[in-house]
């Protein structure tokens, strides 16, 4: 395990190979959040100050894409697909199985760390509705009965 020390080292080794430039604030971010796992406001005032930006202006950029979190995430991020195609086939069904069988509900991670459950508007897969996704691995066809089987693969 990487010390708060090092991780920031890390960071700040990237923010100077692209010149300190507010303008890659992006890149920046997702840097951090590859490297922190999330952004708390501790790494957007570090960032802030090493862009000599003010730390609204990250916070904004934070807020505004959905890609980025403030939360950590778990170990193993399960994303259920509520696109149209998935939805009339029963992905809310399968939501409500995953959140009875990990006891959280959407937007959540599991008290121990393991699991965050999200959903998505669609994941380009609607043939293989409905869909449900763990660390970008692709569970297609899922069925509520499947739920159990597929989380104790990551348990």
């Amino acid at each position: 395990m990487r010390t708060n020390q090092e991780m920031f080292a890390e960071l700040d080794e990237f923010i100077e190979s692209v010149g300190c430039n507010p303008s890659e604030l992006i890149a920046i971010l997702h840097k951090a959040q590859a490297i922190f796992g999330y952004l708390p406001m501790e790494v957007q005032k570090h960032i802030a100050k090493k862009l000599n930006i003010n730390v609204s202006k990250v916070y904004g950029v934070v807020t505004f894409y959905s890609f980025f979190t403030m939360e950590p995430k778990g170990e193993n991020v399960i994303s259920i697909c509520l696109g149209t195609a998935c939805f009339v086939r029963g992905s809310g069904k399968i939501l409500e199985q995953v959140e009875q069988f990990l006891g959280i509900k959407n937007g959540e991670t599991t008290p121990d760390g393991k699991f965050t459950l999200t959903t998505l508007r669609c994941v380009g897969a609607c043939a293989l509705a409905p869909v449900m996704q763990i660390n970008g691995k692709t569970y297609g066809g899922v069925k509520e009965e499947d739920v159990p089987n597929i989380l104790a693969e990551y348990m």
